[in-house]
């Protein structure tokens, strides 16, 4: 072989490897980008279910410490919340839910608290049913977060 066939040989090898790697790297960017951002709107979508899930177990809450008669339609919504849970949440997360879930429906055959046990219940922690529940979304979130990082 003489040396232009080998000269001409080597660059053709080294163009390839060179374009090869910048595919591979471009390839392996975009891929990070794209968990990223995935990761990200999964994040932003599980705040919104919890936020969601915990502004109406409060209002459930509140109304079965105040009524004996459960008020169906506002706990549906919160079932199928816990149902949206199983789907994108951990199972620690989906168990605490489903038991403020059974909480809010044992209150509702408990007798019905007067505005001065309810003040005593906020006074002593006992009202506040979502506590729990918010510190293992917020472990999960921080969790997700740093799998993004």
């Amino acid at each position: 072989m003489n040396a232009s066939v080998m000269s001409a040989l080597a660059a053709l090898v080294g163009a390839t490897i060179g374009g090869l790697t910048s595919a591979l790297a471009s390839w392996l960017v975009t891929r990070t980008q794209a968990r990223a951002q995935w990761l990200g709107q999964d994040i932003l979508r599980r705040q919104d279910l919890y936020k969601e899930f915990i502004e109406q177990a409060s209002r459930c809450h509140v109304h079965a410490l105040q009524h004996d008669k459960a008020d169906i339609p506002t706990l549906v919504p919160l079932y199928a919340l816990i149902a949206r849970m199983r789907v994108l949440s951990s199972p620690s997360v989906v168990e605490s839910a489903e038991r403020i879930g059974r909480t809010i429906i044992d209150t509702y055959l408990q007798p019905d608290k007067s505005f001065l046990e309810l003040r005593e219940m906020v006074h002593s922690g006992s009202i506040d049913l979502i506590r729990d529940f918010s510190e293992v979304c917020r472990a999960e979130l921080d969790s997700l977060r740093g799998r993004r990082l």
